[in-house]
């Protein structure tokens, strides 16, 4: 009865619509999910979008607002370069926790000495921790043609299990009472990252979110590579017919993704987590590709996207607490969101017709 037409040009209307759509989707269905679980679906719709900021716990989860935020937003960036590209970076979490690591090797490496160089030197090695491990895939690619979606994802788990094998040997705490898990660095002045102003859960990778996504604009608008980036993943033939080599974008893109979700890691684990334990990494590198997506692949989406994401953390987590949800609360809503997502985003592509 109907049938999908190849629009000339994407809309601008439909490109702005589309995820405020996709989230207003998101809430219909959830709730009708809510309430086949029994559950009110106007308290839980509530309880996740509006008590985190506006409810009697708002002065406590406000200032989680920009902890949950910050590395969301600044993984995101890496991967909205590669996108652009149509290279495919999945991997994002292994780079996360790889970059957590070697940022806390040097703290560890260092302790007890107290010298101002141990944080800019942890940034340094959490950055170049992960852009190696995003040259994995990377080299891969270039070299034997293989997928990098495939290989940069199975790289996840062995960089979860070199953070078990940390947390149980080399790093372990030898004042830990046995128990697994790094020393915390909080608790260590020049390793910790705390918040910049008070009760504003800002730190430093907030700040480092705020650059990234000021770089990534620039190059994006202002920059030739940008152009590069884009002509690459519009039409792969005729960026090479200008002049832009395939192999040397795939190690940029993949590098700078990587490198900034190492350093995300790192301000993680000096931060918020504070120690490299055998399940470090909470699923930020997976989610950061929704914020990715949902925020259009432009810097001022991925912001507002990444703002709406950690919500959705706090909220889910106010939700467990106060109606007994359950824990995979958070997943549901983020996994519906992507595909509510990519459903209305045909809409900025194909127009609907119906058959002749």
């Amino acid at each position: 009865m109907f049938r999908l037409e190849p629009r000339a040009s994407a809309p601008l209307v439909w490109q702005v619509a589309t995820p405020v759509l996709a989230v207003l989707a998101t809430m219909i269905v959830g709730g009708g999910l809510f309430a086949a679980m029994g559950f009110d679906p106007l308290a839980a719709i509530r309880t996740i979008f509006w008590d985190p900021l506006f409810g009697p716990a708002a002065g406590y989860s406000r200032p989680q607002l920009l902890v949950k935020a910050g590395p969301l937003i600044l993984i995101a960036s890496g991967l909205a370069l590669g996108f652009r590209a149509g290279i495919w970076n999945i991997g994002a979490e292994g780079q996360y926790i790889i970059g957590a690591i070697c940022g806390a090797a040097v703290a560890l490496a260092a302790y007890p000495l107290d010298a101002f160089w141990i944080f800019p030197a942890m940034i340094l090695a959490g950055a170049a921790g992960g852009w190696a491990w995003g040259m994995v895939p990377a080299m891969l690619r270039n070299w034997f043609g293989a997928s990098e979606i495939l290989v940069s994802l199975m790289l996840v788990y062995v960089a979860q299990r070199i953070a078990a094998w940390m947390a149980f040997g080399p790093m372990k705490n030898p004042e830990g009472f046995n128990f697994p898990g790094s020393r915390n660095l909080q608790q260590y002045d020049p390793a910790a990252n705390p918040e910049l102003i008070a009760n504003s859960g800002l730190h430093w990778g907030g700040v480092a979110a705020v650059l990234a996504l000021a770089a990534i604009w620039f190059v994006m608008s202002r920059h030739v590579l940008g152009f590069h980036i884009r002509t690459a993943g519009a039409a792969p033939r005729a960026a090479r017919f200008a002049g832009v080599r395939p192999e040397r974008l795939v190690a940029l893109c993949l590098g700078v993704s990587g490198a900034l979700a190492g350093l995300a890691g790192l301000f993680e684990v000096a931060g918020p987590a504070g120690q490299i334990t055998e399940s470090f990494g909470s699923g930020y590198g997976f989610t950061a590709i929704i914020v990715a997506f949902l925020g259009r692949l432009h810097p001022l989406g991925i912001l507002l996207a990444g703002l709406l994401m950690a919500l959705t953390y706090i909220g889910g987590e106010l939700a467990q607490m106060m109606l007994n949800l359950p824990a995979a609360t958070v997943q549901v809503f983020q996994g519906m969101l992507l595909f509510f997502l990519l459903g209305f985003d045909l809409l900025t592509r194909y127009r609907i017709r119906r058959r002749a």
